[in-house]
């Protein structure tokens, strides 16, 4: 877990009592909120916050600049407290104006890094750190180095929730550095503990062990130090530390240790009275004794923390035991009862989910969630090959489209910034209130089982207000899919039955979805009459099949000894394709690495170096979707739009790099500064911004195939974000993007296009278009091509990336989207680009056959007839016109 560093008030300080004038009514309001706060009660905060507002319009009117400093200053902490998140950020806003007026540089510096660690929540990355580069300054100006520590501490910890390893770890290094030279012992432990997250995260598994050993023992000092007057802080700070020093041991199969540490830990959560850090640590010691079989003991430790944690009313730790419980009925046989835990986690995994923002709370449910599903997808088939006549495999099915349809959103969850098209904003400002606060409720809730002040009275009230605080929720909820019908279909999407997918199929079409898991994968083959179910190799099998394959034609090296990519196209089709489909068009829901494959490049049976061999694209024409319920949902969308009257528009060759030659006669001083997401995801995704030398002749062969329509060709610096964002665009049919696009398989959120990074005058401007970008756009396109994309595959593919960018410009209004699996070649997609609309539109094929047509004509040429020129593309949506 990592820890904040909170730096006391500094020139702060409570006023110092006054005669009985207007000021000491003030006084008496200020003391009367700071006795509340420090009662730490959710009625006694907001008490609080009554009172400090009354002191400070009080203050304000005597024109008290320097009472009116310290009553902001702790009003705006608790408004932080509170989750009120906008209104700290605005009062922090206000205290910084006043601080800089009056001079107290010392709260404006400590102003600066609350104001970024609110900007962090927000998503606001970039001024978060420029926030924090001022702050850091201030206090070097000052020689204050703790308030130094305190910046660097909140720089890492942007960077690292930004997935940024290499600057999160340099810059606690530097605030280590300073700690360490004041011999703040508690400041130290605390980056150690925070070092040790990172150094894991990038699988820096025995430095992370070295810290957590360090800051273990520095906590045994402090602890020895203060006696029975240590704070609760530094027990916690103990307790969590040997907690994460079984988790490394564990990692090590160091099982006896973990047990151990795991042990010390329980005890010190027991003493200390904190009910959710002693269920945890029950449940990690059960996770120690099912790793050695030890069944019994595993299941009784996991039932003792299900106890405490439906006590508390710890719902999403709740169904992580019950996760916990299910595996390990899964490991006895009990199939049944497995599945009974299984759902009941999953129920209240679903339940969570449209509300769940504690961002604690939310990593647990995103980490755990594809794990509930793949488990519960695997009970269900392993019970349909027991009991074959009892349509376990179309609920497994059914589970499987549950898993994709959420995907998405939680991705979404994560994604800095809102989707916001079509809600009314006050309903929108409803929302956020009451998921704020619904989120402070829980914390509050939970902070009664930690200590021994636990008070039922307490508990009764907060779960009223919280039943309550629900209701209105829901109710709210409700408005926004009346007002927005289109928002409540993706937040709340509903999934497709067995026979509501078949009815969508036409009798030419079959439809593939895949589910890997971590044992084994499943297929299932829907037509519009049957149902048939496979057994696959585990995800990390055809993971590393997929990436041998993909290797055998995109590493130059191996592309020239072309028997690679035949043997392996012949064995990975035998791997996820393990029959022969007799249907012309297969539709392909694919999971994990699948999502990366261009099934269209796989090798039927038999082929051989000496005889031609036949690639499925030569059989058969692919369409990829989502999820097949988001088919029957895009149907839907289709219905009730008005298509865009006008041709096409093509954004092409942007301008991406200080030595374009375009800018060499600009006379600017020529800078790229890019945004930290984007910077991120463009070093995930091994992106360079160089110039496509050959999308702006794409982009004029394509338009030649239009004369006379109304088009808009956006080129060069035209080609950039605020014209695509323009309701302009929204009025053409076909939306042709010539550039670099990031999907990204590591970071999804962090998927998105590339677009003019500077404009004629040769300043830099944000070109980055991401996820909730694209969602927020109105486009009634009949087809959007995303054509010279990029994108990463590493060792654990997740494909939401990929997901992300089609299902992002399909909620947007699209009808289909073409997009690659690679960095493709300049050259060779220009010609199958140009193929391609002239099947589309001189030969009005379907977009689908037309795709397939111009894949099979670009293969016969003998200089590109590698999968790595003419495969890289799929069509992802609507196949029928």
């Amino acid at each position: 877990m990592l820890l904040p560093i909170f730096l006391p008030f500094l020139q702060a300080q409570a006023p110092m009592p006054v005669a009985p004038t207007p000021a000491a009514t003030a006084q008496t309001y200020f003391s009367q909120g700071l006795q509340a706060y420090q009662q730490g009660r959710l009625a006694d905060l907001y008490l609080a916050q009554q009172a400090w507002e009354k002191a400070l319009a009080l203050w304000q009117q005597q024109n008290n600049r320097n009472q009116e400093i310290v009553t902001r200053n702790f009003l705006c902490l608790l408004y932080d407290n509170l989750g009120q998140y906008p209104a700290a950020l605005d009062c922090y806003q206000r205290l910084l104006n006043l601080t800089q007026a009056e001079g107290d540089r010392h709260t404006e510096a400590s102003t600066l890094t609350a104001m970024a660690r609110l900007q962090s929540r927000l998503g606001n990355y970039q001024t978060a750190l420029e926030t924090l580069q001022h702050s850091r300054q201030l206090w070097q100006e000052l020689g204050f180095r703790t308030g130094e520590v305190s910046a660097l501490n909140e720089t890492a910890l942007v960077y690292f929730n930004l997935g940024d390893w290499v600057p999160a770890q340099q810059a606690y290094e530097q605030a280590l550095a300073i700690a360490e030279k004041l011999g703040n012992l508690a400041l130290t432990a605390t980056i150690d503990q925070n070092l040790a997250q990172v150094a894991l995260e990038s699988g820096q598994i025995d430095r992370a062990f070295r810290l957590t050993l360090r800051a273990n023992g520095q906590w045994d000092a402090l602890l020895q130090q203060w006696g029975d007057r240590a704070s609760l802080e530094i027990k916690r700070g103990k307790a969590a530390s040997l907690n994460n020093l079984a988790f490394l041991y564990v990692q090590q199969n160091q099982l006896p240790l973990a047990q151990r540490s795991y042990q010390q830990a329980l005890q010190h959560w027991q003493a200390m009275g904190d009910r959710p850090g002693e269920a945890s640590t029950l449940n990690n010691l059960g996770y120690t004794y099912f790793r050695q079989n030890r069944l019994d003991s595993a299941q009784d430790y996991y039932q003792q923390a299900l106890a405490l944690r439906q006590r508390i009313g710890d719902r999403p730790k709740e169904a992580i035991s019950r996760y916990s419980l299910a595996v390990l009925e899964q490991k006895k046989g009990n199939l049944k009862l497995a599945l009974e835990q299984i759902e009941q986690g999953l129920t209240i995994i679903e339940d969570l989910r449209s509300n769940l923002r504690n961002q604690d709370l939310r990593t647990a449910f995103l980490a755990s969630k594809q794990d509930y599903y793949q488990l519960y997808i695997d009970l269900l088939m392993q019970l349909h090959r027991q009991q074959p006549n009892h349509a376990w495999d179309a609920q497994a099915l059914a589970a499987s489209e549950r898993a994709k349809a959420r995907s998405l959103l939680e991705l979404l969850a994560t994604t800095p910034g809102q989707l916001t098209t079509g809600i009314p904003p006050e309903l929108l400002a409803q929302k956020t209130a009451l998921q704020q606060h619904l989120d402070h409720l829980e914390e509050q809730r939970l902070q009664l089982f930690i200590g021994n002040q636990y008070q039922p009275e307490k508990q009764v009230a907060l779960d009223t207000e919280i039943q309550t605080t629900l209701e209105q929720y829901r109710q709210v909820l409700a408005s926004i899919r009346l007002a927005s019908p289109r928002y409540g279909e993706l937040t709340q999407p509903k999934t497709l039955s067995l026979k509501e997918i078949q009815a969508l199929l036409e009798p030419d079409t079959a439809l593939l979805e895949y589910a890997l898991g971590p044992q084994r994968s499943y297929l299932w083959v829907i037509t519009n009459r049957s149902l048939q179910s496979y057994e696959l190799p585990s995800a990390a099998e055809i993971a590393q099949s997929v990436k041998t394959f993909r290797d055998s034609f995109l590493q130059p090296t191996q592309r020239l000894r072309r028997y690679l990519a035949l043997e392996q196209g012949q064995y990975l089709r035998q791997q996820v394709l393990p029959f022969q489909p007799s249907h012309r068009r297969l539709v392909i829901v694919a999971d994990g690495a699948l999502q990366y494959l261009p099934f269209g490049a796989l090798i039927s049976s038999g082929a051989t170096p000496d005889v031609a061999p036949r690639s499925l694209v030569d059989q058969y024409e692919f369409v990829s979707l989502p999820s097949a319920s988001v088919l029957g949902q895009l149907r839907q969308d289709l219905a009730r739009r008005t298509p865009a009257p006008l041709g096409l528009a093509i954004f092409a060759d942007p301008v991406f790099s200080p030595e374009d030659e375009r800018l060499r006669n600009t006379g600017a001083a020529i800078s790229l500064a890019l945004s930290p997401d984007l910077a991120r995801s463009a070093r995930d995704s091994g992106v360079l911004f160089n110039r496509l030398p050959y999308t702006q002749t794409e982009a004029r062969q394509i338009l030649a195939l239009l004369p006379g329509q109304p088009n808009l060709p956006e080129l060069g610096f035209a080609a950039n974000r605020s014209r695509l964002i323009s309701q302009q665009v929204s009025q053409y049919r076909y939306l042709h993007f010539a550039t670099h696009g990031l999907l990204n398989s590591e970071n999804p959120q962090l998927s998105g296009l590339v677009l003019s990074l500077f404009n004629p005058e040769g300043q830099s401007i944000n070109g980055f278009l991401r996820l909730y970008d694209i969602f927020n756009l109105q486009l009634p396109a009949e087809l959007v091509v995303l054509s010279a994309c990029e994108t990463g595959l590493g060792q654990e593919v997740r494909g939401e990336g990929l997901i992300g960018l089609t299902r992002g410009f399909m909620y947007a209004g699209a009808a289909r989207v073409v997009v690659s699996l690679w960095s493709v070649d300049d050259q060779a997609t220009a010609l199958l680009m140009t193929q391609f609309y002239q099947g589309l539109l001189d030969q009005k094929l379907s977009p689908a056959r037309a795709l397939q047509q111009a894949q099979q004509a670009l293969k016969q040429n003998p200089q590109f007839a590698s999968p790595y020129y003419w495969a890289g593309f799929t069509l992802q949506g609507e196949w029928k016109n």
